[in-house]
Parts: C-alpha cells; sequence; structure tokens
C-alpha cells in the first residue's frame, strides 16, 4: 500500500515532473525532460571503444556514497550527473530495491517515507506506478534542488555506464540475478561492484561473474575473518569507525582492494589511509577534494619560500 505524504509550506510548491537542476556553481547537469540518456554522448578518446573498467582505478579511490548524500539528493539522477561532471569522486555508488514487477530502482530504504512525497513500501508499485514516485530533496542540501523521478537501475547504467565505475549495492538480495543481466547485457562486468553485506550473496555474484563487494560494520570486523572471502572478494568494504588491528587485518587479507565507509571528515580519511586502506567512500566527495587541494597547495607555497 502506497499513500501520499501531506505537502505543507513550500515544499507544496515543488514540480513533481520538472527535472531541471539549479544547483552550486559550475554544476549544469542539463538533463532532458525524462531522465533517460541523452543520444550521442561523447566519450574521451583516450578511453579508446571500450567502456572504463576498474584496471583505471587510482592508486587512492574516491566513491561518491549515493553520489555524495551531504552534497546532493542521494540516489538521484541529478545527484549522480553532478557527482560525476564535479570529477572529485571516481566511482559513483548508488543503492538498489525491486519493485512488485521484479524491475530494480535506485533507491534505499525499504520504505518510500523518508526522501520522497509517498509512503509505504517501495516493493508495493510496478514500473508504471514508479512513474508517479518523486524524491524529496533535504532542505539541508547546499545549491537548489528540485524533485525528481527516482532512476532505474537501467537508466543510471544506460547513463553512466562505461564512463566511470559504479558501485551499486544490491538490498534485496534475490533480485541479484536480474541485476546481472543488466550488467553483462551491456558489458559493464568490470566496470560495477556489486555490494553486499551477505558474505554468500557476495559468492554468489563472483559466480555471476560480477565484481563482488562485501561490506561490514564495525561490530562485524571485531570477529571477521576476511582472509576467508579473498577468493571470490574483489573489494572489501571496512567501517571507518573500526578499531585499528582490526582495519589492518582487513588491508592484510589478501583481497586486492580495501576502502572504507561512510567518511566525512579529513581526520577520518587520513588515519583509514594511514592503516592501509586504498579507498575513501564519502558523503562529501566534493568537500574532501577541496581540502586535499587547499592542503596540497599550502604545502607547495611552503616549499616555494627562501
Amino acid at each position: 500500500m502506497v499513500t501520499r505524504i501531506a505537502l505543507t509550506g513550500l515544499a507544496s510548491a515543488v514540480s513533481v515532473v520538472s527535472l531541471t537542476l539549479t544547483g552550486p556553481a559550475g554544476v549544469a547537469p542539463a538533463l532532458p525532460a525524462d531522465i533517460r540518456p541523452p543520444a550521442g554522448q561523447t566519450r574521451p578518446l583516450e578511453w579508446g571503444s571500450g567502456p572504463l573498467t576498474v584496471a583505471a582505478l587510482p592508486r587512492i579511490a574516491y566513491v561518491a556514497h549515493r553520489g555524495g548524500a551531504r552534497e546532493v539528493p542521494e540516489n538521484s539522477m541529478t545527484g549522480l550527473m553532478a557527482a560525476y561532471e564535479r570529477g572529485t569522486a571516481q566511482v559513483l555508488d548508488f543503492d538498489t530495491r525491486s519493485l512488485r514487477d521484479g524491475t530494480p530502482v535506485v533507491f534505499h530504504d525499504r520504505t518510500l517515507n523518508r526522501t520522497t512525497y509517498l509512503g509505504g513500501e517501495v516493493s508495493g508499485l510496478d514500473a508504471r506506478e514508479w512513474q508517479g514516485v518523486r524524491l524529496r530533496p533535504k532542505d539541508a542540501l547546499p545549491g537548489s534542488w528540485r524533485s525528481e523521478r527516482p532512476p532505474t537501475v537501467a537508466e543510471v547504467l544506460d547513463r553512466f555506464g562505461g564512463r566511470i565505475v559504479l558501485m551499486l549495492e544490491a538490498k534485496d538480495p534475490g533480485s541479484l540475478d536480474r541485476l546481472a543481466g543488466l550488467i553483462r547485457a551491456r558489458g559493464l562486468t568490470r566496470s560495477v561492484f556489486v555490494n553486499s553485506n551477505d558474505p554468500e550473496v557476495a559468492r554468489r555474484a563472483h559466480r555471476l561473474g560480477l565484481l563482488a563487494q562485501l561490506w561490514r560494520s564495525a561490530r562485524q570486523l571485531r570477529t571477521d575473518r576476511p582472509e576467508r572471502w579473498r577468493s571470490y572478494v574483489d573489494l572489501l568494504d571496512v567501517d571507518h569507525r573500526a578499531r585499528d588491528a582490526d582495519l589492518v587485518r582487513a588491508v592484510r587479507s589478501g583481497i586486492r582492494r580495501v576502502w572504507a565507509h561512510t567518511v566525512v571528515t579529513d581526520a577520518q580519511r587520513d588515519r583509514v589511509l594511514a592503516l592501509g586502506c586504498d579507498g575513501v567512500i564519502t558523503d562529501a566527495p566534493g568537500r574532501l577534494a577541496r581540502a586535499a587541494q587547499q592542503g596540497a597547495q599550502r604545502a607547495a607555497q611552503r616549499g616555494a619560500r627562501p
């Protein structure tokens, strides 16, 4: 059952059809009337004819968690596009849920209540009914963001697949086969990490030929033995709040990539990198990038002084 949340004040004036963004300076995704990818997208020549894959990631990777949820509307097409165009992260992260008819959509919660103008279970809607869902951007976000329909997973893969590395969390494990089909059909098996908190889901993703990502909480990491997963986990996603010893054990597990979530401050980032993590999953990729750039500029200025 889906219920409509009453609108009050300025929220009632938010358009439920417009996907126009007037955000922070320099961000102009210029999306069309719907969130289908525009025809004739161009690609940098140095990428060649194939999709960008994880092999192109830098030594330290930055991930825009839910698109950068402290800077853009989470799990929205305009938010993901803004993060992509800013260029402050090399990976775009988003969550997935399944509708009643099995359609995978980009959404975090089990219910619609927190981030949309509706209430009820996501799984209570079908693809046609999904067209009427509209996101409710947080007032605290920088810039001005208008309401829009949450995209389907296919739409995000079509818009960004092969242009940047993607990370999707399969919130509904039963959707894994369908997600695998979408990824394989687009030739993106080396371009998309498929994330879960369940080692058995990660094992299934690996068997399906996908890049398997496993996230673990600080509490889970206290008793985890990550080396047991190294044969099928491509990316271990660890809680930055974990103890030093637990993070070091994860780094030494033999799993190729160990990235820390969900980092929002310079101190958190610096700690996990010092302990050996080689990726940062953050709600604030723009702010962390600015801070790193400013630090580098100050260091360069000090070095240039007589």
